[in-house]
């Protein structure tokens, strides 16, 4: 892409995305993990094979694998399959090297209702380091398995695991011929890339795509009318909501964390500033003023701050207000080129794309201004943090075609995200409720 190219769409405050429209999930290939990755073993449990979808131990053997923080035994290697404890030769799963394993069943309580049940072993000491029950239902196994997924990330790591959270993305079918119209698909998956469905089909282009704080809704730029516009959608009924429809440029919507108002930019004349919308009265409020173009706001975690890319220093860079008293101040100076900032979920750091000659993803810690480059380029764009600050999904290029790609916040461990065609920009849902 040309820096001309790249300032034109910079200035609209809109990342444009093209996604390719998927037949089949999303394909997550680690390309890089953590060398001291922790051996694990997740033992197939008893009576999955009995329950619906995939079986369980598959789905969170996947999940722990896909993380690059765990190296998983493959199931041929196991000396036994025990269902619990008090079945395991200890002195053979020793010689396996395993430091823990996962044990359990999945058991019918009628109804189409299951629980699983399953024990985290402590290897060297052979003994219980952890219990757990997990509900299920017929319809949501695989929700289940990644909330399996999450108590054994939390429990041998120490933070929240973000298995059972899900991506939106915005894509387009097969590039129609000369003269037929194109489709956009507005969609969500699971963040491992399964059951995805399409939430919203157009004509138009749709862009841009947030999560509100409680999961139940995205909001999205769409072009249906000929222009840019606002809207939110509720995910469980498909009603949406048109949030702005002002002339000229309506984009990069942002909703505060508590979910009363959202943080969008908004034209006036030739120049872009941000605006703030009360979701309850639907009134705006213009918050950044001047000659510059303000763009691509995002709420810090307590709401109390909001950062963007401006040119009003003569290059895009970011910049923080402080929401109640106004105050501006510049946040980055390295590189000519820093925008769409996303801050970590402790609010400590942002996430940006920093340009030059090539584009990467970047982080910065607020408090020393310490800068960390993520990625290679040379086209990447679009982060999004997983609601528990452990990875950065992004847009990129891998053999020709737009992927996604994610990096833990460290740089240590990378994947690859690809489908069936052309795929671009995504955003990580927040935590769904435990």
């Amino acid at each position: 892409m040309s820096m001309m190219k790249r300032r034109a769409v910079w200035m609209l405050g809109l990342l444009m995305v093209s996604l390719q429209a998927l037949a089949e999930p999303l394909r997550i290939e680690i390309t890089e993990g953590v060398s001291s990755a922790l051996p694990v073993a997740i033992v197939p449990f008893a009576g999955a094979e009995q329950a619906p979808g995939a079986p369980v131990s598959a789905i969170v053997n996947a999940d722990l694998a896909r993380s690059g923080r765990f190296d998983t035994l493959a199931v041929g290697e196991m000396p036994q399959q025990p269902s619990s404890l008090e079945q395991m030769n200890i002195p053979a799963w020793r010689t396996t090297g395993v430091n823990y394993a996962a044990v359990g069943q999945v058991v019918p309580q009628g109804g189409g209702s299951y629980v699983i049940r399953f024990q985290i072993v402590d290897i060297p000491r052979g003994q219980q380091l952890a219990a757990f029950q997990v509900p299920a239902s017929a319809d949501d196994m695989r929700s289940a398995a990644h909330r399996v997924s999450d108590l054994i990330y939390e429990q041998l790591l120490g933070e929240r695991g973000a298995f059972n959270t899900r991506i939106a993305y915005v894509s387009v079918p097969n590039r129609p011929r000369v003269g037929q119209p194109a489709e956009y698909l507005l969609m969500v998956s699971d963040a491992d890339g399964e059951n995805g469905r399409t939430v919203l089909k157009s004509k138009e282009p749709l862009m841009s795509p947030v999560w509100s704080p409680d999961g139940r809704q995205l909001a999205y730029v769409s072009f249906e009318a000929g222009r840019s516009q606002i809207f939110s959608q509720d995910l469980s009924t498909g009603k949406r909501r048109l949030l702005s429809s002002k002339p000229g440029i309506n984009g990069a919507p942002s909703w505060s964390p508590d979910g009363r108002r959202m943080a969008v930019a908004l034209s006036d004349g030739p120049n872009t500033h941000i605006y703030l919308v009360d979701l309850e009265t639907d009134s705006q409020r213009q918050i950044t003023q001047g000659a510059a173009i303000d763009t691509e706001p995002t709420w810090s975690p307590d709401g109390s701050k909001l950062a963007f890319t401006s040119d009003r220093g003569g290059r895009p860079q970011i910049y923080e207000m402080d929401v109640g008293s106004g105050q501006i101040r510049r946040v980055t100076y390295q590189g000519n080129y820093n925008a769409r900032p996303r801050y970590s979920p402790d609010g400590k750091s942002i996430v940006m794309i920093q340009g030059g000659s090539t584009f990467k993803i970047a982080v910065q810690d607020l408090q020393s201004g310490t800068l960390r480059v993520l990625s290679g380029g040379p086209e990447d764009e679009s982060p999004s943090f997983a609601p528990n600050g452990a990875m950065i999904i992004y847009a990129s290029q891998y053999g020709g075609n737009g992927v996604l790609s994610t990096v833990s916040f460290d740089g240590k461990v990378r994947q690859r995200v690809a489908g069936t065609g052309d795929i671009r920009e995504a955003a990580w849902s927040p935590f769904r409720p435990r």
